[in-house]
């Protein structure tokens, strides 16, 4: 069924706030799997509604491995978004994709360790295809909008996740770039994972702002240089949530990623445990619901 957009803003470094929103309010939800990473800011941009959540917290308190994903999406799950367009620094494996470029990533490679990767516990089990991992769709879109701010924008592009909060060691790097990945990130795992078992359709357009420790003779990757490039597109990245909220469709059609957990839950009606149902009214209802 048609229906409005609602784009949910996972913002990373440098891109703590979000402005140009009318009607702005900040409210803080409360998740069934811990505590967030801060409370939403949810407005409009046109008619289109936002809702945007810094990744790191309010000034970059949390780090990568710490980061409650879980709580992140079903927190948007519970703002009503539609979509989930997640916005991060990321290192380049790849000569072409200079630092101030964009990529809008459409693979993974996951090497992240320990994180909640799952809704589905034991006493719930589901299985959630992920061979496409962001959405076509709303990649395009990002990727356009990108554009049209102003920034140079790369289509499509495989994103290694690394559990962090270090960098690569140069070895490290080069055995990424063997595997056939073109960027380098810390955040994006488990959070696509996430959110397509939340049944939400997901783009990550990635900031580069440095390339890795791969190349030789050269220094390797530092944090002043992710954030000092990070700070120089911080207003690109926000114009290109500017330009997205322009170019979207008047209505949103249906998406397949809408029902990605038809015919997943592997475990019988009779068998779930009721605790886990409660916590997973907000991503999993639907279907939960149905069964």
């Amino acid at each position: 069924m048609k229906g409005p957009w609602h784009i949910g803003v996972i913002g990373g470094s440098g891109l703590y706030e979000f402005g140009e929103l009318d009607e702005r309010q900040e409210i803080p939800v409360e998740s069934s799997f811990g505590e967030p990473s801060g409370p939403v800011t949810t407005g409009l941009i046109g008619d289109v509604r936002f809702t945007f959540l810094p990744r790191h917290g309010a000034g970059h308190t949390i780090p990568p491995s710490d980061i409650n994903y879980r709580a992140n999406i079903d927190v948007l799950k519970r703002c009503n978004v539609t979509d989930v367009l997640a916005i991060s620094a990321i290192g380049s494996l790849n000569e072409a994709l200079e630092p101030g470029h964009f990529v809008s990533v459409n693979q993974f490679i996951d090497q992240t360790r320990g994180r909640p990767s799952s809704f589905f516990d034991e006493g719930v089990a589901a299985h959630v295809s992920l061979a496409d991992p962001t959405c076509e769709r709303l990649s395009s879109l990002a990727a356009s909008a990108a554009a049209a701010a102003g920034a140079n924008v790369h289509a499509g592009g495989c994103y290694v996740a690394i559990e962090g909060p270090q960098f690569s060691t140069r070895a490290e790097s080069q055995l990424y770039r063997d595997f056939g990945g073109h960027v380098i990130g810390m955040t994006a795992m488990p959070e696509a994972r996430l959110a397509r078992e939340a049944e939400l359709p997901y783009a990550l357009l990635g900031m580069v702002t440095d390339y890795d420790s791969w190349r030789e003779g050269e220094a390797g990757v530092t944090a002043k240089d992710v954030f000092s490039t990070m700070d120089a597109n911080a207003n690109l990245a926000r114009g290109t949530v500017l330009k997205l909220a322009e170019s979207l469709p008047e209505t949103r059609d249906p998406s397949p990623i809408d029902t990605a957990l038809d015919g997943a839950l592997a475990t019988a009606a009779a068998k779930r445990d009721p605790v886990l149902l409660a916590k997973l009214g907000a991503v999993a209802g639907r279907v939960l619901g149905a069964t």
